[in-house]
C-alpha cells in the first residue's frame, strides 16, 4: 500500500522560498534546483533535518511531473 502525500499552500510556499544553503546551487531556490541534482542526493543521501525532508518533497514532486505547482509562486 503507498502513502498519499499531500501538499498545503504553507508548505508550497515555504519550498519556493527556501534556498539552497551550500553547493555548487548555493542561493539558488529549491524548486530551481536541476532535476539531476535532486536526483543525486536522493541517491547518495539527503541531508538531515528540514532541508532534507524539504530536498525529498522536491524530489517526489519533479519525479511526479508536478512541478507546475510551482509555476504561480515564481
Amino acid at each position: 500500500m503507498s502513502e498519499l502525500v499531500t501538499l498545503d499552500s504553507a508548505l508550497l510556499l515555504e519550498l519556493a522560498e527556501m534556498r539552497m544553503p551550500f553547493g555548487k546551487h548555493c542561493g539558488q531556490r529549491l524548486i530551481d534546483l536541476p532535476e539531476p541534482y535532486v536526483v543525486w542526493f536522493s541517491q547518495q543521501g539527503f541531508p538531515e533535518g528540514k532541508l532534507g525532508r524539504m530536498l525529498r518533497t522536491i524530489y517526489e514532486i519533479k519525479l511526479n511531473g508536478l512541478e507546475y505547482l510551482f509555476d504561480p509562486l515564481r
